[in-house]
């Protein structure tokens, strides 16, 4: 038996595929989720950040490796200096050196905590050492910064058998924070809480197998739409029911006519009685 020509199969591909177009409709007409979204994430990362975040300061001093009374005559001294910094930039991490800076200072505070906040750069593949610590305090800061670039002059005058290396600068106290970006903070927010809004609609438009069209027929039934009957939101059929006031009527309608009529029945009978006299 062959089958109807007007039936179609349905094709896979066709279900797999996603309508890009129709996605972004979709989106499109959500719009102002996404903008929702948008503002409550700047909102919460702006929050976030003044209420909860700490702000943290950093401070530099520069130290030069080289003493004052070192002369540089030849390249090998100038590339010895470079393989010195890189040496001079272990040194400056060492337990040692740390833990004399927090016992000058009498810091509350550990090695492992306090290492963690110290970064020493060797700019340019210069001869010179920067030492940068961060704290949320910025007195507190340039104090450690300006201590342990002492310590570690100290340290490298011991090691090497000569003169302190020289000091370029001295930190000072830092006057603006380092962190957190609140700026960067609050932009990132804001596209984390509108991409949020995009995955939900996204989500939402892949798990919906519902059949709204007649396009959504064909394609996932494999059959022709006869006709449409369109459905105009808020308009329900409601069936009135009949008011009390109109039963009651006719119920005293019909109480009033039971009431009546064996009156009038007496009233025929004696005129007929009359009559026949």
């Amino acid at each position: 038996m062959e089958t109807n020509s007007m039936s179609r199969v349905p094709d896979r591909d066709e279900e797999s595929t996603i309508d890009l177009l129709e996605l972004a409709r979709v989106i499109w007409g959500r719009i102002w989720f996404v903008v929702l979204g948008f503002v409550l994430g700047a909102v919460m990362a702006f929050s976030v950040t003044k209420l909860f975040i700490t702000p943290q300061y950093e401070a530099t001093a520069t130290i030069y490796i080289f003493s004052k009374t070192t002369s540089i005559t030849s390249l090998a001294d100038l590339q010895l200096g470079s393989q010195l910094a890189e040496d001079f930039k272990i040194i400056a991490t060492t337990r040692d050196v740390v833990e004399s800076v927090i016992t000058e200072l009498n810091l509350d505070t550990n090695y492992e905590s306090l290492v963690g906040r110290i970064t020493v750069t060797n700019p340019n593949n210069s001869h010179m050492l920067r030492i940068t610590v961060r704290n949320e305090d910025p007195d507190t800061a340039a104090s450690i910064s300006n201590a342990l670039s002492e310590k570690l002059r100290e340290q490298i005058a011991d090691i090497m058998n000569t003169d302190k290396p020289s000091t370029v600068q001295r930190a000072v106290v830092p006057t603006q924070k380092s962190s957190p970006n609140t700026m960067r903070n609050t932009e990132l927010g804001a596209l984390i809480g509108a991409l949020l809004v995009v995955a939900i609609l996204v989500i939402r438009y892949l798990l919906d197998d519902t059949i709204k069209t007649d396009d959504d027929v064909r394609r996932y039934l494999g059959l022709d739409t006869l006709a449409e009957f369109p459905f105009i939101k808020g308009q329900t059929k409601q069936v009135k029911k009949p008011s009390n006031r109109g039963s009651r009527s006719r119920q005293s309608q019909r109480q009033s006519a039971v009431r009546t009529a064996p009156r009038s029945q007496p009233n025929a009978a004696s005129r007929g009685r009359h009559e026949a006299k």
